[in-house]
């Protein structure tokens, strides 16, 4: 059954045994904490079109793959492949292209879907006449530093007014998290840029939306995400975020605004203030004292409602880490980054 959304009509209109079948794809690395619950919520879905779910295995360092081929084993609907680079844009192509059927759900190793995910994404998807069709990304931590990483990655205070981050209305927007995708779409466009080892959702979308395609933001859509774990791993993953955004912006010219800029204006303003305020000019500290006291404490007092206190002791510091790694990676971009495939 690999028909279009429109040759069927409106899901809400129709039996659901004749709902369109869907691909879940998901690219794997080290994933050997999270992998058997993402895999179970996938093929727990209150969805009864037809459904496959095919698993893009790079060389993990742990017992990912392991895992991934005791759960293929164990049902026939789960497909693997091989992803030798271990690259996020790469195991994507590679999944698309092994994946059957013509709706295509995004997920990653470490997001767990809720019962009614694949159900809204085609209602949505049909409704809006949408190619891309994504939620909330729903942070939820497990130790005192995950449950702080969660409330600043839900927070304007942490990542701006990103809807997919925050929630908010439903509507067409610039970008979502994952993502339920027409194939047209993806193959309109290419698929994804295999230069972006960082930042590909983001450009994908916005390669959908310049070849006239439509994204749609829906909050009942909320995915669990398991937050970086510690303050290296949380910091490693802003910065590289950054370099990678300020590619996006160097490719596509008129899509940075102050929400990206925002983090690496704060690293100089630090920087030069601290300096200045070094060297004797006094009113130079007024920079970097009023960053930390307007968003690692003032983000901290605003946010940390319902917060055990190891928690809200460790606010400030991911507050801190996001902006200055995301700002500090932004500035350091080197110029040919993104223009050799395999830098």
């Amino acid at each position: 059954m690999n028909q279009s959304l429109h040759a069927h009509g409106s899901p809400q209109d129709e039996p659901r045994s004749t709902w369109p079948a869907v691909s879940v794809i998901m690219p794997v690395l080290n994933e050997e904490r999270h992998l058997a619950d993402a895999v179970g919520r996938i093929m727990a879905q209150d969805y009864t079109g037809e459904l496959e779910l095919v698993l893009a295995l790079g060389p993990s360092r742990d017992k990912t793959n392991q895992i991934a081929q005791r759960l293929a084993a164990g049902d026939p609907r789960i497909v693997t492949v091989t992803n030798p680079t271990g690259r996020t844009p790469h195991g994507l192509n590679i999944a698309i292209k092994a994946a059957q059927y013509s709706i295509l759900v995004r997920v990653d190793g470490h997001s767990l879907l809720p019962a009614d995910y694949i159900r809204i994404a085609v209602e949505a998807m049909d409704a809006h006449g949408a190619d891309n069709v994504g939620g909330v990304m729903a942070a939820e931590g497990v130790t005192a530093f995950e449950k702080a990483v969660a409330r600043a990655m839900t927070s304007k205070f942490g990542v701006g007014n990103a809807r997919f981050h925050t929630g908010g209305e439903p509507g067409e927007v610039e970008t979502v998290y994952l993502g339920t995708f027409r194939r047209s779409a993806l193959e309109r466009v290419g698929g994804y840029d295999e230069t972006f080892v960082r930042a590909q959702d983001w450009e994908m979308n916005h390669r959908i939306r310049q070849s006239g395609g439509r994204i749609w933001f829906t909050p009942s859509m909320r995915v669990t995400y398991r937050p970086r774990p510690n303050i290296k791993a949380l910091a490693r993953q802003f910065f590289f975020t950054g370099r990678w955004r300020r590619v996006v912006g160097r490719e596509h010219q008129g899509t940075l605004n102050l929400r990206y800029l925002a983090p690496p204006l704060a690293v100089v303003g630090i920087v030069v203030g601290t300096v200045a305020g070094l060297l004797g000019f006094w009113p130079g500290w007024i920079l970097p004292v009023g960053y930390f006291l307007a968003i690692p404490v003032g983000g901290t007092l605003l946010t940390m409602g319902g917060l055990p206190l190891k928690t809200r002791l460790c606010l400030p510091f991911v507050y801190a880490t996001m902006h200055l790694s995301w700002g500090l990676g932004f500035l350091t971009s080197p110029p040919g980054l993104g223009l050799n495939r395999d830098a």
